[in-house]
């Protein structure tokens, strides 16, 4: 039986020692070899204010990685909708699909990527970017990136193809709002291992009504590291330990070495971290568990060679 198809998604982190330009360049490098490795789609996350990532402005680096590869789907996971007005964002990836047509991905998160304070900055004092305005501006969105518009006002003048849209989350309100508008979910697994994966899929099959898409569609992220061994996969897990612990206590920073992790045992950080036929095995019971379409393939690490290594691993173990 095929397995399902596996995406990454990447944060741009940025490595103590290193720059946002250095992180910048690691992501459109590793998307590089996602593209030629045959994963499906690459996307990118939208944080704040963080020293351990770069990754700001989705549109803008989502332009930067479709420029560079040229077969794989490229998207957000996601634009922080609440940080910005509809017509903003259905414009901003109407041009990406106009540049780059039947390539672009645009996941929709509630969630500000961010502290409240830069989240205040990035709204201003406008009473329209509100968390409870989120379902209105997520229809109208839609609608937006559609034929029709709304009431004259369109994403782009003359439209060939669409981006594919999907509802993002960690609750089981993104897939309710995903099951009303029809449209297809991505679960952040990778968040915990202990969150409510099954039940939210559960209420996002049986809730799904036909909209965006006629049928569901569920993809689940997860944490992955693969290495030539057991130990040395654990040891490189190191660095995702640490930037568990820091988001937890609030003292964030660089991703840090797996040498100076070393002694940082306790911790989530990664969930499948180990050989290709260990990781691929645990994968493999993710989707049965879950009934998953697709998997979005996350990790941190501390350099992108890292990284693409685990994926060329990964990727092989996977075909086979």
């Amino acid at each position: 039986m095929p397995r399902v198809p596996l995406s990454v998604l990447d944060l741009a982190t940025v490595s103590d020692g290193h720059s946002s330009g250095d992180a910048l360049r690691g992501t459109v490098d590793t998307a590089k070899t996602a593209d030629d490795l045959g994963y499906a789609r690459f996307w990118v996350a939208e944080h704040h204010n963080m020293p351990a990532v770069a990754s700001t402005s989705p549109a803008t680096l989502i332009g930067a990685v479709a420029a560079s590869t040229s077969r794989i789907r490229v998207g957000s996971g996601g634009v922080m909708l609440p940080n910005h007005m509809p017509f903003v964002v259905a414009e901003q990836f109407a041009l990406l699909e106009a540049l780059y047509p039947d390539r672009i991905d645009l996941g929709i998160g509630r969630a500000p990527g961010t502290d409240q304070a830069t989240a205040a900055a990035l709204r201003g004092v406008s009473p329209y970017l509100t968390v409870e305005q989120f379902p209105d501006h997520l229809r109208t969105m839609i609608a937006l990136l559609g034929p029709e518009g709304i009431s004259g006002l369109r994403a782009t003048p003359e439209p060939v193809s669409y981006p594919e849209i999907w509802m993002l989350g960690s609750s089981t309100f993104g897939a309710q709002m995903a099951a009303a508008l029809g449209l297809p979910f991505c679960y952040a697994y990778h968040f915990a291992m202990t969150s409510d994966v099954d039940n939210a899929l559960r209420l996002y099959r049986d809730g799904f009504r036909p909209g965006v898409r006629d049928t569901p569609h569920a993809m689940v992220s997860a944490s992955v590291i693969v290495a030539e061994t057991g130990e040395e996969a654990r040891f490189l897990a190191g660095p995702s330990r640490v930037m568990f612990l820091s988001l937890r206590t609030g003292r964030l920073g660089p991703i840090v070495s797996p040498e100076a992790a070393r002694e940082v045992t306790e911790g989530m950080g990664t969930q499948y971290a180990g050989t290709a036929e260990e990781v691929v095995a645990g994968l493999d019971a993710l989707v049965e568990r879950t009934g998953a379409d697709e998997l979005m393939i996350a990790g941190t690490m501390y350099d992108p060679a890292t990284r693409q290594d685990s994926l060329t691993r990964l990727a092989k173990a996977w075909a086979a």
